[in-house]
């Protein structure tokens, strides 16, 4: 049965913003746009033929930068509910908060995390402050931040340390070399972090062990994936680096295999989706997001990682949790979008009490 509503899909424009993606000096130069944004216009158009199947109205728009132009053309459009995948405006992530902020400015239903939400969440250093406030095992860890004048401090942290960049997702920067066991790998990478992004490093003590996936649906975890680091080469450091998520012809894409569901004791799996459930409420997700987690050397589970915006293409991680849940990846679509109206109607009729 078609639903009479109207839904627009809301992307944005691919943009370059670094050189590279990768966390160190590629072997080849790569003119390509950014990958991660990329592979959204290629999946376009099959979502907007499964959303046909359901709703009376699909349309796709793509932001940018110019403010006025978006809302000009969302009136147009008077969607019912945006299905937001925006990621980024030019590729500056720390935009991608703006545009939720702005389908609430405007009073527009959309899919996924508040404006708050996606702001706390991309930024390392908040979400691990809130973790530790709510009693979340996550590792230790400092900031350094960029053109800073003071000398680059490990003290109280125990190598080995990974880096990443504090306000950047999708794994970019991160790579083999993001893992660094001594001082002088430590400076180096640093060095070139500081050189290649412009942005300060969070410094976290890396977890040897098991990693997984875990995807939250609603207020459910969906079965649990594991990352299998069996088939990459010992030399290099067991960590989902870009190139494991945007490269399939690189060493880590073909060396980083998820299984779902992931096989895990009763008592675990238990202990893990309650500590996801547990970062997913205390940095006020809603609708969907992506909690990952790590396991120490005595199974203690650490939360490396909260995503409120995580890929859901057919291929991602996601996709395939809720395929294991029982949940085609239309119901999963559709389901998204049912979060997003009846959140609206809720907040219509609590308008109408007052």
């Amino acid at each position: 049965m078609i639903i009479n509503k109207r839904v627009v899909v809301c992307y944005n424009e691919p943009k370059i913003k670094y050189q590279n993606y990768l966390g160190k000096v590629p072997l080849v130069v790569n003119d390509n746009l950014e990958l991660s944004e990329t592979s959204f216009s290629q999946q376009l158009p099959h979502l907007i033929t499964l959303l046909k199947k359901k709703y009376s109205v699909v349309n796709s728009f793509t932001f940018n930068k110019d403010i006025a132009s978006n809302i000009l053309k969302l009136k147009e459009l008077n969607p019912d509910v945006c299905f937001n995948f925006v990621e980024s405006l030019d590729g500056e992530s720390n935009f991608e908060s703006y545009i939720a902020g702005l389908y609430e400015l405007l009073n527009i239903p959309f899919t996924g995390n508040s404006m708050l939400c996606l702001g706390t969440c991309l930024n390392k250093q908040t979400t691990k402050y809130i973790l530790k406030a709510n009693n979340i095992n996550t590792p230790n860890f400092k900031i350094l931040e960029y053109n800073s004048k003071n000398e680059v401090d490990t003290k109280g942290l125990k190598f080995p340390l990974i880096l990443k960049l504090n306000k950047e997702d999708a794994s970019i920067g991160i790579s083999e070399n993001s893992v660094v066991k001594n001082k002088k790998a430590f400076n180096n990478q640093v060095e070139y972090l500081f050189k290649s992004y412009k942005q300060s490093i969070l410094v976290e003590e890396y977890i040897e062990g098991r990693e997984f996936n875990v995807a939250i649906l609603g207020d459910k975890a969906l079965p649990i994936s594991e990352i299998k680091f069996n088939n990459l080469p010992n030399n290099l450091p067991k960590i989902v680096t870009y190139e494991a998520k945007w490269n399939a012809e690189s060493i880590y894409y073909k060396g980083t295999i998820p299984q779902c569901p992931a096989n895990l004791e009763e008592t675990t799996k238990n202990e893990i989706i309650e500590i996801a459930i547990k970062a997913f409420k205390c940095l006020q997700c809603r609708d969907y997001a992506r909690v990952d987690i790590r396991l120490d050397k005595n199974n203690t589970p650490y939360v490396i990682e909260v995503n409120p915006n995580p890929d859901i293409l057919p291929d991602s991680g996601f996709a395939r949790a809720a395929k294991v849940s029982g949940l085609s990846y239309q119901n999963l679509l559709y389901k998204i979008i049912n979060m997003a109206l009846k959140r609206e109607n809720s907040d219509t009729k609590n308008t109408k009490r007052r």
